[in-house]
């Protein structure tokens, strides 16, 4: 029977990417998010190997409840790819909107940790199963108006380095991967909506893709079983920190 894997954040960039990737892994593919449009169009292209969840993983009853809904058959996960994730504004922190940290915080940890406790607890009791967070360069070290986002990814490599050695003594891997500047949406959100702001952040520099960071996840859920690729740091050719870019 095909491995089962769950994509959270699967409508665009690097979800998106990742669930592509897994399903042409072999494996079936649960794909959550909060547009309907896009899940269902996703959905489409995978197939009867895919299943929609609409939910916000910030609403931790409906994320317990969307999990705990799958059919007997789709609900023995073997990866959890938590990538549901954003980051909002470019302000000096004390000058930010309290409404960007309350969404931050809420998507890029509590989010995080409300699908760790839905599906973790299965695979340890099955003696199996991969957790892959999507994690950031930002998490090493903060930037200029970066503040509370890089908190939120240092938060998420903090809690994965947590759950990998709560994790130690079973079978159970555990996987961070740090992007650095990957052209996906993501500016577009932290902008809101501003594309044209969004476009200048990748002037000057060949960004990764989604499907750079889908190759790297797909390298450590594919590793041999008695190896754990704990943490990923993923950067573009002229990408040297979370602050240093060299544009030509």
């Amino acid at each position: 029977m095909k491995k089962t894997a769950i994509v959270t954040g699967a409508t665009s960039g690097i979800g998106e990417a990742c669930a592509r990737r897994l399903h042409a892994a072999g494996y079936r593919v649960i794909i959550t998010g909060r547009n309907v449009a896009r899940l269902n169009a996703l959905k489409e292209e995978l197939g009867n190997d895919a299943y929609p969840l609409v939910f916000d993983v910030r609403d931790r009853e409906i994320a317990e409840a969307s999990v705990a809904s799958l059919p007997a058959d789709w609900q023995d996960i073997d990866v959890l790819v938590n990538n549901a994730g954003l980051a909002l504004g470019l302000d000096r922190e004390y000058e930010g909107d309290y409404r960007d940290w309350d969404t931050m915080i809420d998507t890029n940890i509590k989010g995080l940790l409300y699908m760790t406790r839905a599906v973790v607890p299965g695979m340890v009791a099955r003696g199996k199963g991969h957790v892959v967070n999507i994690g950031s360069v930002a998490g090493d070290a903060a930037y200029a108006n970066g503040n509370v986002y890089c908190g939120t990814k240092a938060a998420v490599k903090a809690i994965t380095d947590g759950l990998r050695i709560d994790l130690a003594e079973t079978p159970v891997r555990v996987t961070l991967l740090k992007p650095g500047l990957v052209e996906t949406r993501f500016s577009e959100v932290r902008f809101h909506g501003d594309k044209e702001r969004a476009a200048n952040v990748y002037k000057g520099i060949a960004p990764l893709t989604g499907e750079d960071i889908a190759d790297a996840m797909i390298y450590a859920v594919q590793a041999p079983a008695h190896v754990q690729i704990a943490e990923m740091l993923i950067l573009a050719t002229h990408q040297a920190s979370g602050s240093v870019i060299c544009r030509k």
